[in-house]
């Protein structure tokens, strides 16, 4: 196993950036127009003609798809599992207009390791949630929000995918204003005052972009490149990592897991690439466990491993 943090390569570390954006701003607002409308059980209707025809269309997404589910199911996928799958995302991607409008009262939201979020939150210290691309993170997100003491900032990268990124925070600005953008020049600041102030910092440790640092971990039982950045910052940083992972169940439920990760990060000088790597590799280790327990919920519809 390759185990040194590298610079990726452009071409390698974009690959899921140059997937275009199918999102317009009409297309957008029509699905606001029916959430807001016609209310959320015939909303879910619709999405079956629109799930089909990005199953049709998308074939980039089809063909990551039938790599993804094969791995994790560890069984043979069929076009009913894609179309599962696709379905899945848009249901999440439907339910963001509920979430972020504030409309709890819709779903049935189960937290499991919320103690963890408590004494973290009583003792008045800063801790960065990790998470991923596997489930929703606006549940995390809207949670952050409306409960009153969970003050939560968000590393994200708005970039890709803006009609999207726009669409949303304008549902809730105050949402959108929790947003910290990576590859500032002030971003380690704003990070810093954040979790010195007794907030949680949410990122997402599973997707490359840019000039990201990466590691190659094994995932699913072959090598993907990730990127190092989260466990990098929480070593200079030097603040409690834990991990969080907000699957969808159907319907309306939605299972948010938090998991202790690490109380601190230390990274020796002379051996900062392996154990880089080593902590990455436990963080891989629990993403593949929950994305064999919701294999629908795996939202990276591109080829992941190497």
């Amino acid at each position: 196993m390759i185990s040194e943090i590298v610079s990726p390569k452009r071409s390698e570390a974009d690959r899921w950036v140059n997937v275009p954006e199918r999102g317009t701003p009409a297309s957008l607002g029509l699905i606001a127009w029916i959430a807001e409308r016609v209310g959320r059980p015939l909303a879910r209707l619709l999405l079956f003609p629109i799930t089909i025809y990005f199953l049709i269309t998308a074939h980039t997404a089809r063909r990551a798809s039938y790599e993804f589910l094969k791995r994790a199911r560890g069984s043979s996928v069929h076009l009913w599992h894609v179309l599962r799958h696709f379905y899945y995302f848009a249901a999440t991607i439907l339910d963001r207009v509920y979430l972020l409008r504030g409309e709890f009262e819709r779903f049935r939201v189960t937290i499991h390791g919320k103690e963890l979020l408590q004494r973290q939150n009583e003792n008045g210290k800063g801790c960065i949630l990790l998470g991923s691309h596997l489930g929703s993170f606006e549940v995390l997100r809207a949670l952050g929000v409306i409960q009153r003491g969970f003050s939560l900032k968000v590393l994200m990268d708005t970039a890709h995918n803006q009609n999207i990124s726009r669409f949303f925070d304008g549902l809730n600005p105050t949402i959108a204003e929790t947003v910290i953008a990576p590859d500032r020049p002030d971003t380690l600041i704003r990070a810093r005052e954040s979790l010195d102030a007794g907030c949680f910092v949410g990122m997402l440790g599973d997707r490359v972009f840019g000039a990201d640092k990466t590691t190659r971990c094994d995932f699913l039982g072959a090598p993907a490149t990730l990127p190092a950045g989260a466990i990098l910052l929480a070593a200079v940083m030097h603040c409690p990592v834990i991990l969080f992972f907000g699957l969808y169940r159907g319907g309306n439920r939605y299972d948010i897991y938090f998991e202790h990760f690490a109380d601190e990060i230390v990274l020796n000088r002379e051996h900062r690439a392996e154990e880089t790597h080593s902590w990455m590799q436990r963080y891989v280790a629990r993403l593949e466990h929950y994305a064999r327990l919701a294999p629908y919920n795996w939202f990276n519809f591109y080829s992941f491993w190497d």
